[in-house]
């Protein structure tokens, strides 16, 4: 036997820690990849419609402000429509601005244009407006040369009593921004909101400073910072003139008159003096259209699907003003770039480390499910404090890195198992005793021959190391020869001493060598000669061979069975992801070459954690394989229905003719679950959500497809649930 020299205890310690650096750069590595690419993303505008939605799910989330007692709405409704007519002639404004003066208001804002005489009474209107110091009204500045601005009245200060009334528009149509100046021709031009804003707060001793070309608005102790191309969500958004991200108070207030943030009175009852005056003595009062008939509304962050009049909208961007200089109320404020980069960083660094360090599916799933309630909270109250920090781009670095993570030990396992399949192939069509072991010296795979020659059953030795069969000597020996081949990876021959089972002492010669795999997954391969009883040796391989022949069987049943498993729901017999993923590539394959739609539906129960919370587990477990039974009996047998989890659902329809064909699928879907289930004498009812994308209409690959699926069951959830929506 070979002597070898005693290694020292650092080297174990160094060994270790070799590994550890290497797991934590691997985390590294794919967070930063996987982050890298969310940014680039970002920096695309994919993102910015889901960006834009988080926000305006923040404001429709956030608790109900108190209302702001400073400014009133007077609202020139239908009624008042009917009664003076359209537009309202010069008379009645002339007879309402001196009652809102004499009631004491202390600025009045008319959000009507006037530009135009609207006879009768337009001399006395001239004449009001020459009067009135408090008055502001409003023009409209040409955006582009294709479009006519709206001038206002000539009698007034165009200085202290204009304010022009655009508004901006996000790409979907939605008002989330404010102005404050738009420069013209050099020259500064102030919004209506800022001009009333002004004008209180003069009263109050406030005055605004700006210094042209400077970054930001200062009105006392506030500051307004510039809004610019890239803040939030936005991605080389217009930057034109001096914006501010608006903070609405609440909803419309013909969505939620319980909730409105304003004080809305009528124009009629104010010219019939049935308004006391304690609401309008020192307010902001804002004369504008509240006729739906007039239809100057806007989509606001709060329009589902109750859209904002533009004197609602006007009111919110005066009170936002007023309440960040006199109350404190936060204003809404970004990250510089570097910084939420930083921030997506992290997110993507916990999803590969929940990966990596979670190996069970049951915890990481959790994990991975905290961490997004984390994500969710705290992009939540940093809102409400007036913070909007970035959502969807740390939360698909969440959701990748940890899908990239896992997809890496997916692909090690497959392989793994490839190799174990392999190797499990070769040996036990070697006659001598063969052994493979991992880097931790556990015996992956036997040869019955081993087994045979070790005394001990496979099913003991399999997974388990020498020192827990053979003597300390030996096993110390055993070992630095297994690490000279690790270490070297060159094939080592050695004579070695070996008791078996029996106590009986062998001089073997073993010969080790490494194997590696396509996904680096390196093994030890030992093969063995007796070389003190080799015709006893022989005589035990002819009899292996029966042995061998029925254990080739009973791994070709088991490897039947496995596959089986790997393919589907061990509760529901379902198709699992894995065999939804292949069989929804399968038919956007067949879909692209046969020119078909493919529909993709979500299906999520609504009520199924109560049932699970007041019936038990038990009883949630019957509930899904009986929903499983009648999705799979209510569709064609070319479709699919797959479980992914959960009480979550999925829906392959291959083939399908038109989009309207799969709205009929989804309608029969809902009906057939929305039937009570009778199980074991209990009546359970239970409802769904369903999401639905089709292909090519909505997506042309799985993953976009995929999510866009996911998105509508959840927009289906929060529209009511016992539905289904398209993407």
């Amino acid at each position: 036997m070979n002597e070898q020299p005693v290694r020292h205890p650092l080297y174990s310690i160094w060994a270790t820690l070799k590994q550890k650096i290497g797991e934590e750069r691997r985390v590294l590595v794919t967070s930063m990849g996987v982050a890298s690419f969310v940014i680039f993303l970002r920096f695309t505008s994919i993102l910015q419609s889901w960006e834009l939605a988080a926000l305006d799910l923040a404001f429709r989330w956030r608790p109900p402000e108190p209302r702001d007692e400073r400014v009133v709405i007077v609202g020139i409704d239908e009624a008042a429509l009917q009664q003076y007519g359209f537009p309202i002639p010069d008379a009645v404004m002339a007879k309402l601005l001196p009652k809102l003066h004499a009631a004491g208001a202390r600025v009045i804002g008319l959000d009507i244009y006037r530009s135009q005489p609207v006879e009768p009474g337009h001399a006395e209107l001239k004449k009001v407006f020459a009067e009135l110091p408090n008055l502001v009204v409003i023009e409209k500045i040409a955006a582009t040369s294709n479009l006519e601005g709206i001038a206002p009245p000539t009698v007034v200060n165009p200085s202290e009593q204009v304010g022009f009334s655009n508004l901006i528009l996000d790409s979907d149509g939605k008002v989330r921004r404010s102005f404050l100046y738009w420069y013209v021709d050099g020259k500064a031009r102030k919004s209506f909101a800022l001009q009333l804003a002004r004008a209180y707060l003069k009263a109050e001793g406030i005055t605004s400073q700006l210094t042209p070309g400077s970054d930001y608005l200062k009105l006392g102790k506030a500051v307004f910072q510039r809004f610019e191309e890239n803040d939030g969500g936005y991605v080389n958004a217009d930057t034109g003139g001096y914006q501010i991200l608006a903070n609405y108070r609440g909803p419309s207030c013909k969505q939620a008159p319980e909730r409105c943030p304003f004080r809305l009175v009528s124009l009629v009852e104010v010219l019939e003096e049935r308004v006391p005056l304690d609401w309008l003595r020192d307010r902001v009062i804002l004369i504008g259209s509240t006729a739906p008939s007039l239809k100057d509304v806007f989509s606001t962050p709060y329009s589902t699907p109750q859209l904002f009049f533009g004197v609602e909208i006007h009111a919110h961007f005066v009170s936002q003003i007023l309440s960040a200089v006199l109350d404190g109320r936060a204003l809404i404020h970004v990250w510089p770039e570097p910084l939420e980069w930083v921030w997506i960083f992290v997110w993507s660094w916990i999803g590969a480390a929940l990966s990596w360090r979670v190996r069970s599916p049951k915890w990481f799933i959790l994990s991975l499910a905290l961490a997004a309630v984390v994500l969710t909270g705290s992009y939540y109250l940093a809102f409400l404090v007036g913070w909007w920090l970035p959502f969807v781009p740390p939360f698909l670095a969440l959701g990748g890195s940890a899908l990239a993570i896992v997809s890496h030990f997916a692909y090690l396992e497959q392989e793994w198992k490839k190799s174990k399949e392999f190797l499990s192939t070769v040996i036990n069509t070697i006659p001598d005793p063969v052994f493979v072991k991992d880097k931790n010296h556990r015996w992956i795979i036997l040869n019955q021959a081993y087994c045979q020659f070790i005394g001990y059953p496979f099913e003991q030795l399999i997974e388990k190391s020498e020192r827990e069969f053979f003597p300390q000597s030996e096993v110390d020996f055993f070992w630095e020869q297994d690490k000279r081949v690790f270490e070297s990876g060159k094939e080592h021959e050695s004579e070695e001493k070996f008791t078996d089972a029996r106590g009986n002492t062998h001089l073997i010669a073993t010969k080790r060598s490494l194997h590696r795999d396509a996904a680096g997954n390196i093994f030890l391969v030992g093969v063995i000669r007796d070389i003190t009883e080799r015709k006893r040796m022989e005589e035990e391989l002819k009899r292996t061979a029966i042995e061998l022949a029925r254990y080739n069987e009973e791994l070709k049943l088991s490897e039947d069975r496995l596959r089986y498993l790997a393919y589907h729901d061990p509760l529901t017999g379902l198709p699992n992801r894995k065999l939804f993923y292949e069989r929804l590539s399968q038919a956007l394959e067949w879909a692209s070459i046969n020119r078909q739609l493919v529909a993709l539906m979500f299906v999520d129960l609504d009520g199924f954690k109560n049932v699970n919370d007041t019936l038990g587990h038990e009883m949630g477990d019957l509930l899904l394989k009986a929903v499983a039974t009648r999705l799979t009996s209510s569709l064609r047998v070319s479709d699919t229905v797959a479980r992914l989890g959960g009480d979550e659902f999925t829906v392959i329809l291959p083939g399908i003719p038109t989009q309207k064909d799969a709205a009929t699928v989804a309608e029969k879907i809902l009906n057939t679950l929305s039937t009570p289930f009778l199980i074991e004498g209990c009546t359970i009812s239970v409802s769904a959500s369903i999401g639905l994308s089709l292909y090519p209409l909505h997506a042309s690959d799985a993953d976009s497809l995929i999510n866009k699926a996911d998105a509508a069951m959840y927009v289906a959830k929060e529209l009511g649930k016992n539905r289904y929506q398209a993407a």
